[in-house]
């Protein structure tokens, strides 16, 4: 009879990851039609440069943002495996607040040393006069993008999953669309970049309204576990590299791009990371909504449960991806004269970048197991061998090849970290993220 309810309450469990996990990929495939609406806007309306630009700004972004952020916008859903259910929201609220503190401190220390960097110096390095006044706004705009990307994971710690899909998909880009076609209207194409950084205040604003609002019921219980802001630093951190790492091996390609080569390339490339991220959107979607239950698996030693999960999701992330990896590979070229007839020159890029990832959504959770598990250290090592592997690949590739090396560093890298990772999992546990 207990075995019977046990499976009864398992199939619900998984019938209710299904449901959520489906409901979240629709509204990332909203998020996907607006970024792909929006930058069909931006490659119809504006110069090949200035959208070069504004990808360049917004690869920094992610880069020096990732590092101010400590990794506190990944390891709150680790926090939050730790709390009890009976406390979770003081104890959440606590350990934002200490992450707030964290973030502002990595700002301005971020800011202090560009600042302390001479102008001459970078500009002449991206042989452009206007790199270090951009890369300096990008910087002074930290702190808000580091509020507004905390406060959407924020959302999903306090089980408000569609809320954080929402602003992570639609709502971020609407300042920015907005921004965009009055400056189109108004002939100021030139300060695309302003507009995008400005979004990130206004959003910091608004989800910070909107996390207080959430917050409003939680009560002070002595009971509740205080975790220190060593503690908090200590299990951050290493997710914050390996978050860096991640956001590194998205970025030196364009980086490289543009001291290389030119705005132009970095727009035609960005194109096809954009289209790539069809895949990475379905990986990424189940992976978030499976990495609170992995870790409360494991911590719990539910282990039958906790392989299980691993399994069903990576078999539902595949499925997924497949479909999407033939339908692009099949309409490349087309896909890619709808946003312009000279975007056509990605087209290589884009095959190699799609089969990669494609290859790569058979490891699953990879993405996400070690750091939810308290190995934030492994994966730290494992993402910046990877790293190294990128930097060197993306030196030697792109001076000769351009964006076919820029395409086939991305995944090379991506395919040896997450193999390792898939290694390295079923050795410490002996479960297989890979599909099975």
């Amino acid at each position: 009879m207990l075995k019977k309810l046990r499976n009864q309450v398992l199939r619900a469990n998984q019938n209710s990851f299904v449901q959520q996990s489906l409901i979240t990929l629709i509204l990332r495939f909203f998020g996907v039609i607006t970024l792909f609406g929006f930058t069909l806007f931006l490659t119809k309306t504006y110069p090949p440069k200035i959208v070069g630009q504004y990808d360049f700004v917004r690869s920094f972004l992610l880069v020096v943002g990732s590092i101010c952020l400590l990794g506190c916008d990944q390891s709150i859903l680790y926090f939050k495996g730790r709390l009890s259910s009976s406390n979770t929201l003081e104890g959440i609220k606590k350990v934002y607040t200490k992450m707030v503190v964290l973030l502002l401190m990595m700002s301005v220390l971020f800011l202090l040393i560009f600042r302390s960097i001479d102008e001459e110096f970078i500009n002449n390095y991206f042989s452009d006069s206007r790199v270090y006044g951009i890369l300096l706004k990008s910087i002074m705009a930290l702190f808000f993008y580091g509020i507004a990307t905390l406060n959407t994971e924020v959302f999903r710690a306090l089980d408000h999953f569609y809320v954080a899909e929402l602003f992570r998909n639609i709502i971020k880009f609407i300042p920015l669309i907005v921004g965009a076609i009055l400056l189109s209207y108004f002939d100021w194409e030139t300060y695309l970049v302003e507009v995008f950084l400005a979004g990130f205040v206004l959003l910091a604003i608004i989800t910070t309204i909107i996390v207080f609002f959430y917050f409003r019921k939680a009560k002070i219980e002595n009971e509740v576990m205080n975790f220190s802001y060593k503690e908090i630093f200590t299990k951050s951190y290493p997710i914050a590299i390996s978050g860096m790492a991640m956001f590194l091996l998205m970025s030196f390609d364009i980086l490289f791009l543009k001291k290389y080569r030119d705005d132009s390339t970095v727009a035609f490339y960005s194109v096809a990371i954009k289209l790539m991220t069809v895949l990475s959107v379905i990986i990424l979607s189940i992976n978030i909504t499976v990495s609170t239950k992995i870790s409360e698996y494991f911590f719990s030693k539910r282990e039958q449960d906790l392989v299980k999960t691993v399994r069903h999701s990576s078999r539902l992330i595949f499925l997924i991806t497949l479909p999407a990896v033939l339908i692009i590979c099949a309409f490349s070229e087309y896909i890619l004269v709808f946003f312009g007839k000279e975007y056509v020159v990605a087209r290589d890029a884009l095959l190699i970048l799609i089969v990669g990832q494609g290859i790569c959504s058979a490891f699953g959770t990879a993405t996400v197991y070690l750091n939810m598990t308290g190995r934030q250290h492994i994966f730290q090592i494992i993402l910046m061998i990877a790293v190294f592997i990128n930097f060197i690949l993306n030196r030697l590739l792109i001076p000769e090849y351009g964006m076919i090396g820029a395409a086939t560093a991305f995944v090379v890298s991506t395919f040896f970290w997450n193999s390792i990772s898939a290694i390295v999992i079923y050795k410490k546990d002996k479960v297989n993220v890979f599909l099975n």
